[in-house]
């Protein structure tokens, strides 16, 4: 019912949006509704996941067959928007005109280039496991609504491992060991994690069970295969290559930044933040080690490292850090509000424990409601340590997510960061969902960075979060690095822990999982640095614009107000 509802809507608001329109509007309206059609269609877990709930009972076909028709599909919507003269576009299509053809050649890129089908075992959890977890985490419908659609998919993952099992040749050894530890975690999930839905039908609960089991049962045949055949054939660069990372940066970021200007501004804002560290960390320093001797003031990376390790001291654990997160949304939420900074929106907010098949690559994340969703929760997930990390691995972990940089990553995450971003992203309306459907992760990240130190430079948690919002800064600046470095480059493990450790202060333990998380993703790692080097450069340009006038939280509101399209798009809308 609510899809109906959200299609009928969709068809008053383009009758309504193109009743004054030119006909090139009415052309690539008609464009954009045929593309996002057949897209969602393709694609049934995104669709889910954005909230269109039309094809939840469907997974993903890999198949030789599907990927070839599903390219030859984008080259046909390309040609026709290369048929459309876009300068004749107008309006909010103007701009949808130019991110879809963006989109659409990223997609074609990523289909005769990338491959990842072929190479990267860890695109296919998105069917294997988090398919059902959307069905099961997100209330968006009665049980016995949600129910045959999981019992649908369920009967469909047989089909996906077959293709699977199939497609891929010579993955890179650490894809392959992180699919081994997630596939794990989505066996745990069909067993045990499908209870807060099942529990509420229970007649239906045991119907599923055989189900439930035969599932089980082929993911961990699935397991035994990544483990007993793959793993020994694993034996591809994790590397993407200088040609595929150039071509692949300028799609992901879609930014106006060349990758060796991105590089040359890393390099200077690596030392620039360094010394703006050093003079937050000096008071620190003097009120933390009032008996130090005065000469050792000199060494600016041992101060900075003493009052990081100092500040250290206080930290979850975890049986602790869901709750303190908990507890600091909630101070976050009252900070944002008593500075008036940007307006508060009333999507509701869980935070949870990170689901076990989603662990392995971050700390955190925030899993915002789709566009197309109404009335739902936001999710911010927060990982605990693995079971088999040793006593000492954990406390490292802890150290570096301490109480006061729990604080930095809940802004990043939750408040004023994506949080409250994609809550008001998911209000903006326009004649297609262009928008809705490409959101920039460009922009997303960047916000939340920004945010980051916006919130300081108001004086949220003092001096001691500055610390690590710095920190936090050197390590967005690293990650531009390292994404750099190591897909265009031959950046080793030592050079990376050197620059995660000696130069960006992070503790061993978090420089581990990155050096991981570097290697698993390309490009993705840009995002914050390139992103927030672009909202601080529109932040500027709105100042001097204004002048005296200038608003923060009219400025903040306008910024986030257009949904979550690349940074060049805003600074356009604004007229800056």
């Amino acid at each position: 019912m609510k899809t109906i509802i959200l299609v009928v809507a969709l068809s008053i608001s383009l009758s309504i949006s193109t009743a004054r329109a030119n006909p090139k509007d009415d052309e690539f309206q008609k464009i954009a509704h045929d593309y996002i059609e057949l897209e969602l269609e393709n694609n049934p877990e995104e669709a889910t996941e954005l909230g269109d709930h039309r094809f939840d009972g469907r997974l993903t076909d890999y198949s030789p067959e599907a990927r070839a028709k599903e390219l030859a599909t984008q080259k046909e919507f390309r040609e026709k928007l290369n048929a459309l003269d876009g300068s004749q576009v107008t309006g909010a299509n103007n701009v949808d005109f130019r991110i879809l053809k963006e989109n659409i050649d990223y997609k074609i890129f990523q289909a005769e280039e990338l491959k990842q089908p072929d190479w990267n075992p860890l695109i296919y959890n998105q069917s294997l496991a988090n398919s059902l977890y959307v069905l099961v985490a997100r209330d968006f419908a009665s049980p016995e609504k949600r129910i045959p659609n999981l019992r649908q998919r369920m009967e469909g993952i047989p089909r996906v491992i077959a293709q699977a099992k199939a497609n891929l040749q010579h993955p890179p050894r650490v894809h392959t060991e992180t699919a081994i530890e997630q596939t794990q975690g989505a066996i745990n999930l069909v067993r045990e994690g499908l209870a807060p839905l099942l529990d509420r039908a229970p007649q239906m609960k045991k119907e599923l069970a055989p189900l439930q089991e035969k599932t089980a049962a082929a993911l961990e045949d699935y397991k035994k295969w990544l483990e007993k055949d793959l793993l020994p054939r694993s034996d591809g660069d994790f590397r993407l290559g200088v040609e595929k990372f150039r071509k692949k940066l300028r799609f992901a970021l879609a930014s106006d930044l060349s990758m060796e200007e991105i590089m040359k501004r890393a390099q200077a804002d690596l030392q620039q933040t360094q010394t703006a560290i050093y003079e937050t960390a000096l008071p620190l320093y003097k009120k933390y080690f009032p008996k130090a001797d005065q000469p050792a003031l000199a060494d600016k990376k041992k101060i900075t490292a003493a009052v990081l390790n100092k500040l250290a001291e206080q930290h979850p654990d975890d049986n602790t850090i869901v709750s303190y997160a908990q507890k600091i949304v909630g101070e976050a939420t009252d900070f944002v509000r008593s500075h008036n900074l940007v307006t508060v929106p009333d999507t509701p907010l869980d935070v949870i424990v990170m689901p076990e098949f989603k662990r392995g690559q971050a700390i955190a994340y925030c899993d915002a409601s789709g566009p197309l969703e109404k009335n739902a929760k936001t999710f911010f997930a927060v990982a605990p340590t693995p079971n088999d990390w040793s006593k000492e691995r954990k406390e490292s972990f802890f150290r570096e997510y301490n109480n006061y940089m729990v604080r930095d990553l809940t802004v990043h995450e939750a408040m004023p960061g994506h949080y409250l971003q994609l809550a008001h992203a998911n209000e903006f309306r326009a004649p297609t969902l262009v928008r809705a459907i490409f959101q920039s992760g460009t922009f997303v990240e960047g916000w939340a960075v920004y945010c980051e130190q916006m919130m300081a430079e108001q004086g949220y948690g003092g001096p001691e979060v500055k610390m690590q919002q710095l920190k936090m800064r050197l390590r967005a600046i690293a990650n531009a690095i390292l994404d750099q470095s190591i897909h265009a480059g031959n950046m080793s493990e030592q050079e990376a822990m050197d620059l995660m450790t000696k130069e960006a202060f992070q503790q061993e333990g978090e420089a581990v999982a990155k050096w991981k998380r570097a290697r698993l993703t390309s490009t993705q790692l840009s995002t914050y640095f390139v992103g927030v080097s672009e909202h601080l450069d529109l932040r500027d340009l709105a100042k001097k614009k204004a002048g005296a006038s200038f608003d923060q939280k009219k400025y903040n509101d306008q910024v986030i107000s257009y949904g979550s399209p690349p940074v060049k798009y805003v600074r356009e809308l604004m007229g800056l």
